[in-house]
């Protein structure tokens, strides 16, 4: 019993809306005792309401009560502290701010586990029962607690919404039809609620479809973010190395220069030397005889001076001196110079190949494949400005126009010697590497040309563009088209035109040509996978003079 006690004391004690024990007790004029700071913000929120009630008993207030604090409460809540008890647990069957109340229970309400649409009302567990065990609440719906009970309701005849108008999509109740919706499509909200029903699957089945769409391009991404990790990682190890070989390729031809300077040095060193010694011998041999030869000059006795001239007046044989060229002091300034040259070659190599890694480097695309463009427009977009690469031309064609125009020539023009150069057939490449999107066009003169795309090891096979599967070619002469890849050749029509466009994708594996003239008319496209960097080409049938040009775009 004395536990008893105590519990009662302890639940009297506690604040109904923090269920804690009670902090600076106040009393309001109904009797209920809270937490000062919690009736505090309790009326607070109310203040838009003008009304002030007790969270309990609902009793309302007109004007805010003063809160005074219950000293005795106080008193006795600091008493049950010093026995180091605190309030017992809090019976979760009550509703808390967050929780649907039962609208039966009076006090201390507890917690709604139902909501019924046809009483709309929410009951507790107690509450709840006569719908289980009457009949005659044998049809009413029964929902998850909902504080939206009231939003079932018709404001205009305070009736329970159970029908739907089409004509204004709204819910409306069974009076709703005799005024202002008169003469409207309406069904029962049931029915309404089946045909709504099925439009929500559909929905749903097309979100669903769509988030297994998305969910394939989140992977999709995620492996080309792998992807290009695991190439950029590469890239950079592959990068070191090449580059640290240049570091030591360049220190070894250092030290051999060195060593070589070095080793000249000492052998043209030795060999003066070598020379001077002779030379210094021959002076000192020289000044002995010119002494000899003096003190006999100096000798009185006839016959002693006859006797030993002979002797004194021979001289050894001089010394070649010859070879002795004083020259300019130059003597290893060439090797200085041509290492200058090499360094100033090398900064050019590295400045022209620089620009094509920045170029490779800000052209990494991860986006998925976009669009072909429609419009010559949308073509020009992605313009690009290609040059012709006179180490790969046909020593019989002939570059102009800053390298942008080809042309068979009768006499072999003056290149140097180069690997990349082709020999069998006139043609030439393109100076830069083509990837990701770009466009161009090429005009070209009455003699027949190929317009082409290749890998640049083609020049390996010595073959012509497009008689091998490192090249795709379209040719257009003797007025007509033939697209040739492989050794295999398809006829092409389309309009002729003195024009044609080239638009290529690199990274999808899309290579188109187009006729240009006042509008642009495809005349063949390639769908295919390309494995290396794509250079732009020509290859020229004769006669002399043939020409064909990459236009620029202003």
């Amino acid at each position: 019993m004395a536990q008893q006690g105590v519990q009662l004391d302890q639940e009297t004690i506690s604040c109904s809306i923090c269920l804690d024990l009670l902090k600076n007790p106040v009393t309001i004029p109904c009797g209920h005792s809270y937490c000062m700071n919690c009736i505090k913000i309790h009326w607070d929120e109310e203040v838009v309401k003008e009304i002030y009630s007790c969270p309990q008993c609902r009793q309302a207030f007109t004007l805010r009560p003063v809160l005074v604090k219950n000293t005795m409460l106080a008193v006795l809540v600091e008493q049950l502290k010093k026995t180091g008890l605190q309030a017992a647990p809090v019976d979760h069957c009550y509703a808390g701010p967050e929780d649907v109340a039962c609208d039966v229970c009076t006090g201390r309400k507890m917690k709604a586990v139902k909501s019924c649409l046809v009483c709309l009302v929410s009951y507790c567990e107690k509450h709840l029962q006569p719908h289980y065990e009457s009949p005659a609440f044998e049809k009413h719906k029964l929902v998850d607690p909902s504080k939206k009970l009231q939003e079932n309701i018709c404001s205009r005849h305070d009736e329970v919404m159970k029908m739907f108008c089409r004509t204004d999509q709204q819910s409306i109740c069974y009076l709703c039809p005799v005024d202002e919706h008169k003469g409207h499509d309406t069904v029962s909200a049931a029915a309404e609620r089946t045909e709504r029903q099925r439009e929500l699957e559909v929905s749903r089945q097309n979100i669903q479809q769509r988030i297994q769409d998305r969910e394939k391009d989140v992977k999709l991404l995620q492996q080309e973010v792998e992807a290009v990790s695991c190439s950029a990682d590469k890239a950079v190890e592959d990068s070191e190395k090449i580059f640290t070989e240049l570091i030591l390729l360049i220190q070894k031809r250092s030290s051999d220069v060195k060593q070589q300077i070095r080793s000249q040095q000492e052998t043209e060193v030795s060999r003066v030397k070598e020379l001077q010694e002779k030379l210094d011998q021959e002076i000192t041999e020289l000044k002995r005889k010119d002494a000899e030869l003096k003190q006999l000059s100096h000798t009185e006795d006839h016959t002693q001076f006859l006797l030993n001239y002979p002797s004194l007046s021979q001289l050894s044989a001089s010394t070649d001196s010859s070879s002795i060229n004083i020259r300019p002091l130059r003597y290893f300034e060439d090797v200085t110079a041509a290492v200058s040259e090499l360094r100033d070659k090398l900064q050019d190599i590295l400045r022209e190949k620089w620009t094509n890694i920045s170029v490779a480097m800000a052209e990494v695309d991860v986006l998925l494949p976009q669009p072909e463009p429609k419009t010559r427009a949308e073509f020009l977009d992605f313009s690009h400005q290609i040059t012709l690469d006179p180490n790969t031309a046909h020593e019989k064609v002939l570059l102009s126009e800053r390298n942008r125009k080809a042309t068979v020539m009768g006499e072999k023009q003056y290149y140097f010697s180069h690997s990349d150069r082709f020999t069998g057939h006139f043609q030439v490449l393109s100076r830069e590497s083509l990837t990701r999107r770009c466009y161009w066009e090429v005009e070209r003169s009455t003699g027949g040309v190929s317009v082409v795309v290749a890998y640049k090891d083609i020049k390996d096979l010595n073959e012509r563009f497009g008689e091998n599967n490192k090249s795709w070619a379209l040719d257009f002469y003797k007025r007509r088209y033939e697209f040739r890849h492989d050794s295999i050749s398809t006829p092409v029509s389309g309009p002729r035109s003195s024009r044609v466009g080239v638009y290529l994708d690199q990274r999808a594996g899309i290579l188109s040509f187009y006729s240009v003239s006042e509008t642009m008319t495809l005349l063949h496209r390639v769908q295919t996978t390309f494995t290396q960097p794509l250079y732009a080409g020509f290859y020229l049938y004769g006669p002399n003079g043939n020409t064909v040009e990459l236009c620029e775009f202003k």
